[in-house]
């Protein structure tokens, strides 16, 4: 079981977040992961890690490519050795949405790229990669996103995590065909508990995750009870966890927001069925 954080804006945004890392700290977490989100440079993340690893907490910080050069990467991997980090998430990135946007001419196209720089340059490291059971947002061809994976494993992956879904088969028919394809690399479930239609909407956005038709209805009746919301997203995670790691998933990644009372629900909810340690 790990969490997914993203560096605040804000000091008060920061102090929220360690309350949160506070308050989720006694589930025993494998690792928590900071992204680059939040409009913070890649040395913040680096630095936020470092902070959480101090609190007896195993980290690990993303590495983005999208809009990097070589020596950008390079001066990453340098204080991420400073600081003493083993894990590192590494991501292509979004796209950026100005029209005007560049890659660096000496940057990094694919994300297998990227891991193949990472890797060269620390063997020593721990690399986790993403995954799409649904298909890339940007091609949704699910032949394609196996060969990308495939190619990405290749050059030094250990372990991926998915892109959010919300329908299991989807995560184990995904699986089924990495390992037709000769794939054996762990797949970690990457979730996060809906509790609102707005995050529906926004979801729907950025991954293009399918919505079972049953949740959104049952969060459209509990849409001015914010109390009954969170109940309906405990409920419908907590069966989507307890599916999936009796189906042999390796791990659930949250995704968090940077909020804790959905994803510490779900964590005892599943502590009560016998499927994580006490």
């Amino acid at each position: 079981m790990s969490f997914e954080f993203f560096p605040p804006k804000t000091p008060e945004g920061e102090a929220a977040l360690f309350r949160t890392i506070d308050a989720l700290r006694p589930l025993g977490p494998s690792f928590v992961s900071v992204t680059r989100t939040g409009g913070k440079p890649r040395e913040a993340t680096i630095e936020l890690v470092a902070r959480i690893e101090r609190l007896g907490i195993v980290g690990a910080a993303h590495v983005t490519g999208i809009e990097a050069t070589r020596d950008d990467i390079a001066r990453a991997l340098e204080l991420v050795a400073a600081r003493g980090i083993r894990n590192l998430v590494v991501l292509r990135g979004d796209v950026p949405k100005d029209p005007a946007f560049r890659r660096p001419a000496d940057g990094f196209r694919y994300a297998a790229d990227l891991v193949a720089f990472v890797r060269a340059r620390a063997p020593q490291l721990c690399l986790a990669g993403a995954c799409h059971p649904e298909g890339h947002p940007e091609t949704r061809n699910l032949a394609l996103e196996v060969e990308h994976l495939r190619a990405k494993v290749d050059q030094g992956l250990d372990l991926v995590i998915t892109n959010m879904f919300y329908v299991n088969a989807h995560y184990f028919a995904f699986v089924e065909r990495l390992r037709r394809a000769g794939l054996r690399v762990p797949v970690v479930a990457g979730l996060m508990p809906i509790t609102n239609l707005a995050q529906i909407r926004r979801m729907a956005e950025l991954c293009g995750a399918e919505f079972p038709s049953v949740l959104r209805e049952r969060l459209e009746r509990v849409r001015d009870d914010p109390a009954a919301s969170l109940a309906v997203a405990v409920e419908w995670t907590t069966a989507q966890c307890a599916e999936l790691l009796r189906g042999g998933c390796p791990g659930i990644h949250f995704y968090t927001l940077n909020q804790s009372p959905a994803t510490r629900a779900i964590f005892e909810n599943l502590r009560g069925a016998g499927l994580v340690a006490r």
